[in-house]
């Protein structure tokens, strides 16, 4: 008797950048697996009755990147506490109709981070956050889980940086966007959570040459890998990490959770997605 092929997915707005099915179906011929993994585009105003479709054509689970990492929140029966601790979901397990919810980018972001900036200290100096969308929730909890003793974080819209803060308002202070350049003055680690210097979005607009010298600087937007941000980091000969790294690291557990496997980063795959 044949094994039912395991479906997955990744669903966003826009969707057509995802490396994600690169990766996943990657690890699934890796491991002999039986199974597929697309990227599935989703309107936020059709997000309720395309997760269900997604349930009735059965679908073993699916990723979640941008707009829909909190508003997928409420389509889920439960929320694991990882997941509630950052306030976003990122991965969707479905079992019996029902929809588990996890959060793996906050381990993506560190081991990017540890594997590529091995010496990097997060207790030492400030850290500066760009946006306060749902990366941002699995960044700062990631760096707080690390020890980081500084933290500025800035949005255009200040409100929501100002929810972020809650997570430690002794450690976590906000800024307001129009004072982005002043803040880097002197940081130890820059990191981009907005969708700006992404194909096809606006441009991320910011002066990074007041950083410390022997600054970090490193962005989520892995489409271009190298966006305006790093570039300009590298042209003051500030070390610089990739986004590509947290999307591989973040799969990991994702793929472990759906197909009970959890797979290696290893360079055919990094090849692979960076073709």
């Amino acid at each position: 008797m044949s094994i039912k092929a395991i479906k997955t997915a990744v669903i966003g707005h826009p969707i057509s950048h995802s490396k994600s099915p690169l990766i996943h179906n990657y690890w699934i011929e890796k491991h002999g697996l039986n199974g597929g993994y697309q990227a599935i585009n989703i309107h936020p105003d059709n997000i309720r009755t395309d997760v269900q479709a997604l349930v009735g054509k059965g679908y073993a689970g699916f990723n979640v990147t941008v707009p829909h990492k909190i508003a997928i929140m409420e389509l889920c029966d439960e929320i694991d506490d990882l997941a509630k601790s950052i306030g976003a979901v990122n991965t969707v397990t479905i079992k019996n109709g029902r929809l588990y919810g996890t959060n793996t980018d906050a381990y993506g972001f560190i081991q990017n981070i540890k594997q590529n900036a091995p010496d990097f200290d997060f207790t030492s100096g400030r850290i500066v956050v760009l946006g306060a969308g749902g990366a941002a929730n699995a960044v700062l909890y990631a760096l707080l889980q690390e020890g980081a003793q500084e933290i500025i974080i800035t949005n255009r819209t200040r409100e929501k940086a100002q929810g972020l803060a809650a997570f430690n308002n002794k450690i976590i202070k906000v800024a307001d966007w129009g004072d982005r350049n002043d803040i880097c003055s002197g940081a130890s680690l820059i990191i981009n959570t907005t969708a700006l210097g992404m194909t096809g979005k606006p441009p991320l607009t910011i002066d990074i040459s007041g950083a410390d010298n022997n600054a970090l600087v490193t962005d989520i937007v892995y489409s271009p890998l190298q966006t305006d941000l790093l570039k300009q980091a590298q042209s003051h000969g500030f070390q610089t990490v990739t986004g590509i790294g947290m999307l591989l690291h973040q799969a990991r557990p994702a793929f472990k959770l759906w197909h009970g496997v959890m797979p290696e980063v290893d360079k055919t795959l990094e090849k692979l997605v960076l073709a």
